[in-house]
Formats: C-alpha cells, structure tokens, sequence
C-alpha cells in the first residue's frame, strides 16, 4: 500500500473495492454489470417514449422523465467508474473526479426527494380536484416544479460540496466506500466536523421532511375522499393508479431516513455502503419495475413503437 501512495498524488483519493470484499466477487460483478444494463436501457426507452409519444405529453410523465434521468445518472456515472475499478485494480480517484461524484450524488438525490413529493401532488389534484387538475398542473406549473426541484438539489449539493472539498484531508486517502461521498470523506478530514455534520444533519432533514409530509398529506387527502365515497370500485382505481408511487416513495424514503436522519451509532460504514448500493444499483431498477413499467400507457406507447418497427 505505501508503494502505492509513493506513486499517487496526493490529492487523488482511494476508493473501496466492493466486489472484493465478497465471497464471490466475480458472480456480484456478472449481476450488476446485469443490473446497469437493465437500468439504462430500460430508463432509455422511458425517456424516449416520454418525448416521442404525443399521448404521454401530460403532468403525469414528465415528472416520471425527470426520474428516469435520475436513474440513468446514477447507473451512468458510479457503476461503470466502480467495475473499471475491479477489473483494472486501479481503485485511484482525482480530487477533482470526487468534486464531481459527491456534487452529482447530493444532487439526484435532493431531485429525487422534490420531484416524488411533485409527483404525489399530481395524484392529488388528478384525484381530488379533476375539473381543477388542467389549470394547477398546465405545462407552466409542471414545469417550474421540476426545475424548482434540480435548482434546490443543485444548490444544495454546491454549498456541501464547496465546503466538504476545502477542509483539510489526513495522509490517509482510502475512502470505505465505493464512491467519494461526504460521510464517508469526513472520516478522512484532520480537523473537528461536528459542527458541519450538525448542519449537514440539518440540511437532511429539511430535504426529507416537508416532502415527505406533503406527500403524507396528499395521500391521506385521497384516502380521505375515496373511502368517503363509498366505493370499492373508486378504491380500487385509486390504489391501481398510487400504488407504483407510494412503493416507489416508501423505499426511497425508508432508506433515506436511515441513512440521513438515523445518529451514526444506529449504523456502521458497511450499512452506508450497502444503502449506497441501493440507490445507485438497486434504485434505477426497481423504479423501471414497480413504476414505470406498470402504466399502461407507458407500456401501449412502447408497443406502439415496435408495431411500427416491424
């Protein structure tokens, strides 16, 4: 390892070899090297069929477009960087290139939190208040709430980032993780970080609890109404068209809160790797899954799309 770092400068980082460190590290490559394939071709064909379809052109999808492009994002930049790293040996990584992976990072998943939260309201008004639906969710509206969502993650992601990057590292660069992320490289910093971790637990906390609350309050505003009607036709709809959704939100959250919210003595560094997994690896695909895939709109489009190849 020192014939290592006499070579290295002393700005790059290392990074974690997480496939090693398993029992079968060639079978966990073969699956998630599986696992990014499936993740971008399937978000791919989301995000062309979202643009490409006049009939997909509506408040519903073009919040599902942003959440695909997140999940490309994230199987795009760490998977690729992390299996290079196994089968090169080569786990270095620039300071600069650890900038750009703690920046991206924050910033999918400030986006993800703003736009699940969007995407609840949608359902909200699409269910509660159909005959309003047209004037609260007109392009306009749709629009500033998905760039109101990448600007606040951007901005976010750029004051830690800034911050985490001028602090003053030890000798020791090996991150316990398989990409830089600011938790992980605050172990490295030779100076007191409570402070910083305190504002950092703060900016968690802001990011995850008014849109869990919005969302909390809109689908208990549904539930509300449907169960009122009396129905169990209505209820049967409404759970047809909420249940990808509030799957999607109950994992992303639930693991969210963990991760963020939870003091560090209720998790260790390998439970952080393994929550990291999940939204890098796990996460694009289990959205294409549970939500994308599950509209029949979304999947009639891409029938569409084959009948006319053919």
């Amino acid at each position: 390892m020192s014939c290592q770092n006499n070579q290295t400068s002393r700005s790059d980082f290392i990074l974690l070899d997480l496939f090693l460190g398993t029992q079968a590290p060639w079978i966990l490559f073969t699956f998630t090297v599986l696992a990014l394939l499936m993740a971008l071709f399937g978000n791919t064909t989301i995000i062309i069929l979202t643009r490409a379809d006049f009939c997909l052109h509506s408040p519903m999808y073009f919040p599902l477009s942003q959440l695909s492009i997140i999940n490309f994002l994230y199987t795009s930049t760490f998977v690729p960087k992390m299996a290079l790293a196994f089968l090169s040996g080569n786990h270095h990584i620039s300071f600069i290139g650890s900038g750009a992976q703690l920046f991206l990072f924050m910033t999918l998943v400030g986006a993800e939190c703003l736009l699940l939260a969007a995407m609840a309201y949608e359902h909200y008004m699409a269910i509660c208040h159909p005959l309003r639906y047209p004037i609260f969710m007109r392009p306009l509206i749709c629009l500033l709430m998905v760039v109101g969502s990448w600007l606040g993650a951007l901005l976010n992601a750029l004051i830690h980032v800034v911050y985490t990057l001028t602090l003053s590292y030890c000798i020791s660069r090996e991150i316990h993780h398989f990409f830089c992320e600011i938790p992980a490289l605050l172990k490295l910093v030779c100076v007191d970080t409570s402070q910083y971790e305190k504002g950092l637990f703060v900016s968690g906390v802001i990011f995850l609890l008014p849109p869990i609350s919005g969302i909390m309050a809109s689908y208990g505003k549904i539930l509300s109404i449907v169960l009122g009607t009396g129905s169990s036709v209505n209820l049967r709809k409404t759970l047809a068209t909420c249940s990808s959704h509030m799957t999607v939100v109950s994992l992303f959250y639930g693991v969210a809160i963990i991760k963020y919210l939870l003091p560090k003595s209720y998790h260790s560094p390998e439970q952080d790797v393994l929550v990291s997994v999940f939204y890098t690896i796990l996460t694009p695909v289990l959205n294409l899954l549970i939500y994308s895939l599950r509209i029949k709109d979304v999947s009639r489009a891409l029938r569409k799309v084959l009948k006319n190849k053919e």
